[in-house]
């Protein structure tokens, strides 16, 4: 299986404090409350993917468009929204509707993407290495292909 072999993956951006500027894949459940959230970055960096969700470009790990699947499958709103130091602003509805694995060619189903990013990141400890890089080699369909893609707290 294309999950075995790869670097251990120090836990990092993903475990961060938002700050202002910070933009977010945000889940909210019945009535808007907070339910979970995925950095999503603004610049390119190695193991990202690029997706565009409301004619924004973005870059997302593999894991983050594999959870936005899984919440909306367990009936949470999902909205990108950006961190502008007193709050959080919507910026794109319905972006589950835009970006999917397959998008990213990864043809492999959300929870198995989940599985295997939280494998890797529990092996943490065992290794080194850019767990961004790590994690897109993982989900790469030709072992040795680089090219990019196709296509908590946050108060109301």
């Amino acid at each position: 299986m294309l999950f075995s072999g790869l670097l251990s993956l120090p836990a990092q951006a993903q475990d961060e404090l938002p700050k202002p500027g910070d933009t977010y894949m945000i889940s909210r459940a019945f009535g808007g409350v907070f339910a979970g959230s995925h950095k999503i970055y603004n610049e390119q960096m190695e193991g990202l993917y690029k997706v565009t969700y409301c004619g924004r470009a973005y870059w997302v790990l593999p894991y983050t468009v594999a959870w936005t699947q899984i919440e909306v499958e367990n009936r949470r709103t999902m909205k990108v929204e950006y961190n502008f130091g007193k709050g959080w602003r919507p910026l794109c509805s319905n972006p589950d509707q835009q970006v999917s694995l397959d998008d990213l060619g990864i043809a492999r189903e959300a929870r198995e993407v989940i599985v295997a990013y939280r494998s890797m990141s529990e092996d943490s400890g065992r290794g080194g290495g850019n767990r961004f890089s790590a994690i897109a080699r993982a989900f790469q369909e030709t072992p040795g292909k680089s090219d990019s893609a196709k296509g908590s707290y946050h108060a109301n």
